[in-house]
């Protein structure tokens, strides 16, 4: 499971309260683009439309072998899940302060697939404290690594 592209901006900025496998309806010039790593999601977001889900704000550069059928950078993308799934996103969607924000765009057998966590927004003391503890993990990780180096 290779990743094409990881959403950094995801989870600093939400409590990832679940996550979900989806496939992604492309056309041919996208998946080429993809596979040359032109990609970037960190804006994206996706949205239950009348029993569909679709992925909003993924760029994808247009392909630069393509032709005049090339695909649009910015273009909605149909995401692929059961029925089931695409109920329990919507109602999941429907409280307030939680969004369906995709985690990362990787390759599985051939096919690329998204993560699509459902996320719930951090306040900022929340981005301080995690920040505060990376910071402390990282000394703790610096004063071991040194320790370990005087012996």
């Amino acid at each position: 499971m290779a990743d094409i592209v990881r959403n950094s901006k995801a989870r600093r900025d939400y409590h990832i309260l679940e996550t979900l496998e989806a496939g992604i309806a492309l056309r041919g010039t996208e998946v080429k683009s993809l596979r040359a790593g032109h990609s970037q999601i960190a804006d994206a977001f996706a949205r239950v439309d009348r029993d569909e889900v679709w992925l909003y704000n993924a760029h994808i550069e247009e392909y630069a072998a393509g032709n005049r059928a090339n695909h649009q950078p910015k273009a909605p993308r149909k995401l692929l899940l059961h029925r089931r799934e695409i109920r329990h996103l919507a109602d999941c969607a429907q409280a307030d302060g939680v969004a369906l924000v995709p985690l990362a765009l990787y390759w599985k057998n051939g096919k690329v697939k998204v993560a699509l966590g459902v996320g719930r927004g951090k306040q900022e003391f929340d981005r301080r404290a995690d920040l505060r503890e990376r910071e402390s993990a990282r000394e703790l990780r610096r004063l071991a690594m040194h320790h370990l180096k005087r012996k």
